[in-house]
């Protein structure tokens, strides 16, 4: 018998202030133990047909988890935010003549890839602006991975030339 939606609001309202004071002495932070909570409480909601019954350990191991894995993660954002230098917050102003010359590139390159045939620029647009892999462009186009993969070198060739 799985779990309903009506068991788990009632799950919600008896053990959300326990589970928030037990993620809140772990945390530090009464609004993130909230956070982490609902978290617990709307993958429980989400997997309730896959647990047939809800104890207060489970509850009690999921807050101390979730307590933990807050907690690493936020370690490892301080670490890798104490190794940034001040210099590399910001960057170097462009010169109007290097936002001149990248205007002028990027439109050499929308030139390139318009002279294209138009199936080889929307196979270079799927996989460069869209992420689609070769062999999804080939499935939803009708054509072979090798076809794609010359169409592909075809429009990097010709952005190559003019930049």
């Amino acid at each position: 018998m799985s779990i309903t939606t009506d068991q788990v609001a009632a799950l919600y309202a008896a053990e959300h202030a326990r589970l928030e004071r037990q993620i809140w002495r772990r945390v530090g932070c009464r609004s993130t133990a909230c956070d982490l909570v609902h978290d617990i409480f709307l993958r429980l909601w989400e997997r309730a047909t896959e647990r047939s019954g809800l104890e207060a350990a489970y509850l009690t191991r999921c807050a101390r988890n979730a307590a933990i894995d807050h907690v690493r993660a936020e370690r490892r954002r301080h670490e890798f935010f104490s190794r940034i230098l001040p210099e590399q917050y910001t960057s170097t102003p462009s010169s109007p003549d290097e936002v001149l010359a990248a205007r002028q590139s990027i439109r050499s390159i929308d030139d390139a890839l318009a002279a294209l045939p138009k199936q080889t620029r929307h196979i270079f647009l799927l996989n460069r602006i869209h992420g689609r892999s070769f062999s999804e462009i080939a499935g939803v186009l009708g054509i072979s991975q090798r076809a794609v993969a010359k169409h592909m070198a075809r429009a990097v060739a010709a952005c190559e030339r003019v930049a």
